[in-house]
């Protein structure tokens, strides 16, 4: 089967998306649909059968407390309005003692946090009618206490509960940049055949660190990580993130060309 392509949709590009040619399916924050009012583009794009995928940004799945309830079942609801093949959130947490980060911080890499974590993962697959799926972030500092590598993490909680992956390729070149994380040997490391889609965002390289921008183009080392992942085991899907400073029409459109070329690239080789 054929590797989907698809773009995030952000309503500073609404119009553009829903002009696009070969966008297969758009990915939307969960946290900023409105269920009773959805927008014209959006339901332009649901007619013609593009696929909607939530993505969550709120739910904190690796913090200590379980998933807010309210909050499952908003993302519930979202995923039942727009028709969603799955959901997905972050491998992070963002709150603790009711303050709200504003971040997605890093999970600490032990046993006990698996342990929260499997948890959390089973109270959110039990609250919602599709599929979940978890992003491995992008991080700017560890934890000094890790006791194995986040591939490790996500392979262990994927056999643990079943769930599914969401790999971000731009965040496996921030963790080799700010951790000396090799990509190749992270996605050899992770159960490829759980992923369910694939991110591709650009960010910028400051004093030693890569930041997660999603608001720069995307690089070739990117692309190569991209092209690693899908040598190995091409993902059902692959999405371009992007949510600021956008670019015009015709460098979204060769950016999306440029991840379909890197598929179809490595299908032909295998």
């Amino acid at each position: 089967m054929r590797t989907a392509v698809g773009i995030g949709w952000r309503p500073e590009i609404d119009l553009t998306v829903e002009r696009l040619a070969g966008v297969d399916f758009v990915e939307v924050v969960a946290e900023n649909v409105c269920v009773g009012h959805l927008p014209e583009s959006l339901r332009v794009l649901r007619e013609r059968g593009v696929e909607v995928i939530p993505h969550g940004v709120g739910l904190g799945l690796a913090g200590a407390d379980r998933p807010d309830p309210a909050r499952l079942a908003r993302l519930a609801e979202v995923a039942d309005a727009l028709g969603s093949p799955v959901v997905s959130e972050h491998l992070a947490f963002v709150r603790a003692g009711g303050m709200e980060a504003g971040h997605l911080l890093p999970t600490p890499m032990t046993w006990d946090a698996l342990d929260v974590v499997t948890e959390n993962v089973r109270v959110a697959q039990d609250a919602l009618p599709v599929p979940l799926a978890l992003e491995n972030p992008a991080t700017l500092l560890t934890w000094p206490d890790n006791e194995m590598s986040e591939a490790r993490f996500l392979t262990e909680l994927v056999e643990r509960t079943g769930v599914r992956l969401l790999i971000d390729v731009a965040n496996l070149h921030t963790q080799r940049i700010n951790h000396g994380v090799d990509p190749a040997a992270a996605l050899a490391e992770l159960p490829l055949e759980a992923v369910e889609y694939v991110h591709v965002a650009g960010g910028v390289e400051r004093d030693g660190l890569w930041h997660d921008t999603h608001a720069h183009p995307v690089t070739e080392p990117i692309l190569e990580v991209l092209a690693t992942l899908c040598a190995l085991r091409p993902p059902p899907r692959v999405l371009l993130e992007r949510d600021g400073d956008f670019p015009t029409a015709g460098e979204i459109a060769a950016e999306l060309a440029a991840i379909r070329a890197v598929v179809d690239r490595t299908a032909a080789r295998r």
